[in-house]
Parts: structure tokens; sequence; C-alpha cells
């Protein structure tokens, strides 16, 4: 088994489809994170806004192949970090965004990178926290877009595809991330 972490960046649907590009990325499962019961985990109670719930990714991943920070990097690259409770035509508390752990060790890292992140924003508003819960989402939101080719997703195909060639081993993480993956939305 691999390490694990959970990113909340809006739609699960396109963050799913987005990290299972991913080289070193071994099992991505879309869900509801750091909600208020079990009972609730649900697309229709999660839509109501009262469940605290956050449509989540739960990300497997080899950090042999892939490190958490690269992992952060393609988070970052497509998110709109200064926006609470919204990510691009969607909004409400399931949209917020956000990092959670369940490795105290990644606390470190995720922070390191947020804080590098929050420089290059007025505004700052992704949550970071350790996990409290995490459901995985309905059968029918698993691989939506495999499913579904054509259905909606925030996140534009060109940053899909750049993020999936990025090279991450070549390429220190040491400037925001839209900075970083700039020069390879021109290719």
């Amino acid at each position: 088994m691999g390490s694990i972490i959970y990113l909340a960046g809006g739609c699960f649907w396109g963050m799913e489809r987005l990290y299972r590009s991913l080289p070193g990325v071994v099992n991505v499962t879309a869900g509801y994170a750091n909600g208020v019961s079990a009972e609730k985990a649900n697309y229709e109670a999660v839509c109501s806004g009262v469940t605290g719930f956050r449509e989540t990714v739960r990300v497997e991943y080899d950090p042999e192949q892939i490190s958490l920070e690269h992992l952060l990097l393609v988070f970052f690259a497509v998110i709109d970090p200064e926006t609470p409770n919204r990510q691009g035509p969607d909004f409400g508390s399931q949209y917020q965004t956000g990092v959670y752990w369940v490795d105290e060790a990644d606390d470190r890292v995720i922070r390191q990178i947020a804080a590098l992140e929050a420089s290059a924003a007025p505004r700052f508003a992704v949550e970071l926290k350790p996990l409290e819960n995490f459901y995985p989402a309905e059968e029918y939101h698993q691989r939506y877009l495999e499913k579904y080719p054509g259905g909606y997703c925030h996140i534009s195909p060109l940053r899909m595809r750049a993020l999936a060639r990025f090279p991450f081993r070549e390429v220190a993480y040491d400037r925001p991330a839209k900075e970083l993956l700039k020069p390879y939305l021109d290719t």
C-alpha cells in the first residue's frame, strides 16, 4: 500500500480524472470528507450545504514515483485558492478547497507548500487540517468522467494534459504552481 492524501478541489469528478492521469498514483476514490456523520455522507445531503462535508478525492500514491509535493503542485495548479466555498461555476460549502492528511509527517510539507502558495495570493482560503472522516461517494460518481466523457468538468482539458506530462522529477517546487505550469500550457 502507498501513501494517502485527501484533496478537496471543487467538483470531485474532474479531480478524480486528473489524479488518475498522474504517474505514481495507485488509486483515486471520490468521496466526502470531514462532515458531521456517516448518515449525511450522500450526495443529496451534502448538496444541502449543512453537512460540513467537502467533495474530496482520496489519492493513494507511490512516493517512490511521485512525491506529496508534486501532488500538491497539481492541486494548486487547478484550484482558486482565494475563494471560499467555490471553484469555477460551482458554489456551496461542498466545494470548499482543502488538504487533509492522515500521516502526521505530512503536516509540515503541506504547510510549507501552502505558505508558498499563500505568499502569491492576497487571500488564502484553503483548509489545511487532519482528516476527520471520509466516506466514498456513491458508485455513479466513481470514474464519472470515464463513464460520461462529455460530462461536466471545471478543470480545463489543456491544464489536465499539461499536468499529465509535467516533468515532476526535473522541476523544483520553489514558486507557485500556476507559475511553474505556465510554460507547459503553451506547448
